[in-house]
C-alpha cells in the first residue's frame, strides 16, 4: 500500500488521536498542513467517492467557518465543483482528519472504523 496522507490542524485533538493512532500501528504516512495546504480538488474528488458522493461528510459542519458561510442552508443547492472548489480554496471547511490512501478516504476519527479499514 501507498503511504497514507493525512491532513491535520495541529490545535485539533481528533487529529492528535489520529496521527497517535497511526504511530501506534506503526503505519506509514505523510502528514500534511490542512490549512496551509488544503486538499487538492483531485484528492476532494476521490474523497467524495469514498463518501458515497454525500459532500456534507466533506465539511467541518461545526467549524466557525462553515456557521458564518451559512453553508448548512447552502450546501444543498450547491453543485459537486463549487463544493469542490469552496473546500479546495478555505482548508478551514474541511472535514479533519482527511486521510486518503489507495482505495481508502476517511474523514473524522472513529477508531473502529479506521481500524476496519487499515487493519
Amino acid at each position: 500500500m501507498k503511504p497514507l496522507v493525512v491532513y491535520t490542524y495541529k490545535n485539533c485533538s481528533t487529529c492528535r488521536k489520529a496521527v497517535k493512532w497511526l504511530d501506534a500501528r506503526d503505519i506509514a504516512y505523510t502528514e500534511k498542513p490542512i490549512r496551509d495546504t488544503p486538499p487538492t480538488k483531485a484528492e476532494l474528488k476521490r474523497m467524495l467517492t469514498a463518501q458515497d458522493g454525500q459532500l456534507k461528510k466533506l465539511f467541518n459542519t461545526s467549524g466557525g467557518d462553515y456557521r458564518a458561510m451559512k453553508l448548512g442552508e447552502k450546501l444543498p443547492d450547491m453543485t459537486v465543483a463549487e463544493a469542490v472548489d469552496l473546500l479546495n480554496a478555505n482548508g478551514n471547511l474541511v472535514k479533519r482528519p482527511f486521510l486518503l490512501a489507495e482505495g481508502v478516504g476517511l474523514v473524522g476519527f472513529k477508531e473502529d472504523i479506521w481500524s476496519a479499514a487499515l487493519g
